[in-house]
């Protein structure tokens, strides 16, 4: 289970970010990067954020640790500024928050380079959960203490806004040759990508699986604007299941052919 914990202050806006996420302060003391449930996208950015977060941080990935934060709306009512009070008093219950990585700085290729399999396990990732948005317009990583930390997965996982079948899903796939570190990917042999893709596939379990969507709250799940209706939380985690499980399991035609 994710930890909760209590807003008790609205410090600043993140406008870089189209959702307008914001740092919080918290009652656990912590200051975290928070995702709002009143946002554009609703509900379907915070399970996307947890569950390609989580499978990323049981693939090797590193990801700042994750919480679930409860917004009183009194917080909304404080904040003068009308956009983000708009969007705190839309967001009023649980929200999603990132531990906030203070001196971090965002990734961008020149000053220092992650080593090469590091980066194709974020890469693996991004391929596997259909992740468009970590280009170098967007690289969506940061620096903390000379390691690379992967954030902002709320693009991910583009089949919870449609629903397009599994056997589709499965083996579409997605132009990631302007990711950030397909350029560090491809320069990695091929038998040494194999190995790391075999690994990989073969931690992407049913259980696994199953331990990542616990995390994910039915309120998230059932906030789903796309969400069939009269569909359970059960369910609802079966069918993310369903569509990871076959793509893990189809034919690589998602793993770029520059890379592969």
């Amino acid at each position: 289970m994710l930890q909760h914990v209590t807003a008790t202050r609205y410090v600043t806006p993140l406008r870089e970010g189209g959702s307008l996420p914001g740092i919080v302060e918290a009652d656990d003391l912590g200051t975290y990067v928070v995702k709002f449930r009143g946002a554009g996208q609703g509900s379907a950015a915070l399970v996307a954020e947890i569950v390609v977060g989580e499978l990323g941080r049981r693939l090797g990935v590193r990801v700042p640790d994750l919480v679930l934060i409860d917004l009183d709306a009194e917080i909304g009512k404080r904040e003068p500024d009308q956009e983000v009070q708009e969007l705190l008093l839309a967001s009023v219950g649980w929200n999603l928050g990132m531990d906030f990585l203070p001196g971090s700085i965002g990734y961008d290729g020149i000053h220092w380079q992650p080593p090469a399999l590091e980066a194709a396990r974020i890469f693996w990732l991004d391929a596997l959960t259909s992740n468009v948005d970590r280009t170098w317009a967007n690289p969506n990583m940061l620096i903390w203490h000379r390691e690379l930390w992967a954030i902002d997965h709320g693009a991910a996982l583009l089949f919870q806004h449609s629903w397009p079948p599994v056997d589709q899903w499965a083996t579409r796939t997605y132009d990631l040759s302007k990711h950030v570190l397909a350029g560090l990917v491809a320069s990695i042999d091929g038998a040494e990508l194999k190995a790391l893709d075999t690994e990989l596939a073969s931690a992407v379990t049913p259980e696994m699986l199953d331990e990542v969507l616990a995390l994910v709250p039915d309120e998230f799940l059932l906030g789903l604007n796309s969400a069939p209706p009269d569909t359970d939380a059960a369910t609802l985690r079966q069918r993310y299941a369903e569509y990871l499980l076959a793509r893990r399991a189809s034919a690589r035609n998602w793993w770029p052919e520059n890379v592969a």
